[in-house]
């Protein structure tokens, strides 16, 4: 086997003694705050590099998919409920629409990951994060800073909750959903808010409500 950086010895290490406190792996997360490390893309690239000399087993598509050669570290993590990590691609505005976040940010590769349980998202695909901004949700128990989590989605139900697309102003809000013959309401949770009222030609469903998160720490 390649001789070892001290980076990644650290990493090694920090894998070895997690899982032998905790009986099973830790996530990137645990191994980005444990080693002090400055973004889950780079624990994420050294991970790859110990995979792939050997130094370890990983399942990359789930959370605690890591596995020390032999087995060790798969124990309590298959009978635990599975989670996978969503991006955060942004923020979102329930108050006035919002301007998209920039392309070249939904594609970051060091973007930051979130841990789900797999029981609320299923596999994760077409599923991601947006941090809210504003209060016009707030009667639907959703805040300034809470997370929404969004599944990808072009069609939703009459007033199911939604980012939805003002597509000449190109930009964005998350509120109730509700067709109007060739106008669309966009309904905040905000007794002190009025509606948003657009064409719909000029409204383009981007996702739907799955859930929110909230760190109550």
């Amino acid at each position: 086997m390649p001789d070892l950086s001290a980076k990644r010895q650290r990493i090694l290490e920090f894998i070895e003694e997690f899982i032998e406190e905790h009986d099973y792996p830790p996530t990137v997360r645990d191994i980005q705050n444990g080693c002090d490390l400055s973004s889950t893309s780079v624990v994420k690239y050294n991970l790859d590099w110990l995979t792939n000399a050997g130094f370890l087993n990983r399942d990359s598509e789930v959370s605690r998919g890591i596995a020390l050669p032999g087995g060790r570290g798969s124990g309590r993590a298959a009978r635990e409920p599975e989670t996978v990590a969503v991006p955060l691609m942004g923020t979102i505005a329930a108050g006035s629409p919002f301007p998209l976040p920039q392309s070249d940010t939904w594609s970051d590769p060091g973007i930051e990951q979130i841990d789900l349980p797999q029981s609320v998202i299923g596999r994760g695909e077409g599923v991601y994060a947006l941090k809210v901004k504003g209060e016009s949700m707030i009667d639907a128990l959703i805040g300034d800073g809470d997370l929404v989590i969004m599944e990808s989605t072009h069609s939703v139900r009459d007033g199911q909750m939604a980012a939805l697309r003002l597509i000449q102003e190109d930009e964005t809000t998350l509120k109730y959903f509700f067709p109007e013959g060739d106008r669309i309401r966009l309904q905040p949770a905000n007794s002190q808010m009025s509606p948003i009222y657009a064409r719909a030609d000029n409204v383009e469903i981007m996702s739907r409500v799955l859930a929110v998160w909230r760190y109550m720490g």
